[in-house]
């Protein structure tokens, strides 16, 4: 018999007592006096106490702690409250860091030091600098923490978030694919990147092939590309409109990784916009500053350090025994898109660069978890063109590894060399769902150890596809989640949006893989055996 989470809740009675808790300012009052031994000042109005406008979130979360996220409508001092009991009896009280201006008023709190394999629940409380006797309502949520025994682990991943003009549309009941992820209940989310489609304006009609109309709800920071900071974090703020992405959060700690569309579409360092006329800054490379400002500020990862501009998105985290979790960084070190064909490495074909790449090889050859999962923005051996004679990824056409496919060699012989087992990866980016097995008896390079590759999405932006396959690795299709012939940029209410699961048994180490639709149906599993 399966070990079960040895805390069972009602996430429905959860959220409603979280809204009655947190819904007036009789309830704050009682709050704060309970928990401060005073009651703020006497307030006339809601409007003179701090806002949390866009909820809570918590990621990057580990066998060491979890990352609480929260946003202020003014500079305020962040409180986190979390407990192993829904009512907070013997909670612990955080003091957090500061939301200012320069932060978009978002803040974040590390919390360490939790109990393993337990439910807890959490709320942010924020406290007016400028009238100290203040707080905001508290705002609530609940995450698991990762086991140190013999239990499963179980997660999700999928990736691009309204893209294609495809947003917030409340006649189809919004982003409601988070809706159906949440519903299962994971331990966690990894969103591999395409997190908002900051060049892609939102407007407030579609016309559908069938005559009908897609609705979407707009905001001015999503009318036009994102060129200021302020219209790239407006993006962010567009997805958290969405009452499915703010209950998710809540709940489901999510591991966040950056592609393109963060800034731009296939964007590299350097690039200067040609042809182009809805941009007035043509400088990528400054566009890409402001866009990583914004993912640091919006998204719960674990900054580790101070200095946001030092900060790296690429990182390691380790889950627990049976999970170590690395996020690639595939844009801030890569060289410019060329045909991608040169012989031997060098600037021009860096993709993770030469730092990333020693990295990624350090913390693989020292995980000793059973599993261990690459998330990467991008697929392997997918050919994602980048006009007509350049290459957006690795794969470049078929033939031996030339171009930015060496890395990937160096990585694949690396994993063979010193005999590291159970190496997966996950991706999406290419906008719909598929499983790829990478044979080296069927690839033009030979000197590595068979693997999976599991590709996951759109979770709310148009589906496209399916790309050709580039023979160097080897891959082979195992399931495709659309037709050939698909016509491209189908609309989410067609139900073409996809997402994975990752269920590793706690006793068998077993990994199962699931690839679901819009509705949660199970397209495709297959099981893994653990090599011993």
């Amino acid at each position: 018999m399966k070990s079960q989470p040895p805390v069972q809740f009602n996430r429905r009675q959860f959220l409603v007592r979280s809204a009655l808790t947190g819904g007036g300012i009789v309830a704050t009052n009682f709050w704060a006096k309970k928990v401060f031994g005073q009651a703020p000042a006497l307030i006339a109005s809601d409007k003179m106490r701090p806002a949390i406008p866009y909820g809570v979130a918590c990621g990057d979360i580990t066998n060491n702690g979890v990352v609480i996220w929260s946003c202020s409508d003014r500079p305020a001092r962040m409180i986190v409250e979390y407990s192993t009991s829904e009512s907070f009896r013997r909670r612990r009280r955080v003091f957090g860091a500061n939301a200012l201006e320069d932060s978009d008023f978002t803040a974040r709190t590390y919390i360490q030091g939790l109990p393993p394999a337990r439910q807890i629940f959490y709320r942010v409380i924020f406290q007016d600098l400028a009238a100290p006797n203040l707080y905001s309502a508290p705002f609530s949520g609940t995450f698991r923490t990762p086991s140190q025994s013999k239990q499963d682990v179980f997660f999700a991943w999928s990736g691009d978030t309204a893209g294609q003009g495809w947003g917030i549309n409340p006649d189809f009941g919004g982003m409601k694919i988070y809706e159906t992820i949440r519903k299962l209940n994971p331990d966690f989310f990894i969103h591999c990147g395409d997190n908002i489609y900051a060049d892609n304006p939102i407007s407030s009609e579609v016309k559908l092939d069938d005559g009908s109309v897609w609705r979407n709800l707009t905001t001015p920071a999503k009318s036009k590309v994102a060129e200021t900071l302020t219209e790239f974090r407006g993006n962010y703020k567009y997805n958290l409109l969405d009452e499915n992405v703010r209950r998710f959060n809540a709940e489901v700690p999510v591991i966040a990784q950056w592609d393109d569309h963060e800034t731009r579409n296939n964007w590299y360092p350097g690039q200067i916009i040609q042809n182009d006329d809805r941009y007035t800054i043509k400088d990528v490379s400054l566009l890409a500053q402001r866009a990583r400002q914004a993912f640091l500020e919006y998204m719960p990862l674990r900054l580790q350090t101070d200095d946001a501009s030092e900060a790296k998105i690429y990182r390691y985290l380790k889950y627990n025994q049976l999970l170590d979790i690395f996020l690639l960084d595939e844009r801030t070190y890569r060289g410019p898109n060329t045909s991608n064909r040169q012989p031997v490495q060098s600037e021009e074909t860096a993709f993770l660069g030469r730092k990333q790449l020693q990295w990624l090889k350090r913390q693989l050859y020292k995980s000793t978890a059973t599993w261990k999962a690459i998330t990467t923005d991008m697929p392997l051996g997918l050919i994602v063109p980048d006009g007509s004679t350049d290459f957006e990824n690795w794969a470049n056409g078929d033939g031996p590894p030339l171009g930015r496919e060496l890395e990937l060699a160096e990585i694949l012989q690396f994993i063979k060399q010193k005999n590291i087992k159970n190496v997966v990866w996950l991706t999406a980016d290419v906008h719909y769902a598929a499983a790829h097995y990478y044979d080296p008896t069927k690839a033009q390079f030979t000197d590595f150890k068979p693997f999976w590759e599991f590709v996951a999405g759109p979770l709310n932006s148009g589906t496209f596809g399916p790309n050709k396959l580039d023979n160097t690795f080897g891959p082979e299709v195992k399931f495709l989640s659309i037709p050939l012939d698909l016509k491209p940029n189908r609309p989410p209410s067609e139900g073409l949006q996809f997402f994975g699961t990752v269920k590793i048994d706690g006793i068998t180490k077993v990994m199962t893989v699931c690839l679901y639709n819009l509705e949660g149906k199970n397209l495709y599993s297959v099981d893994l055996l653990p090599e011993e």
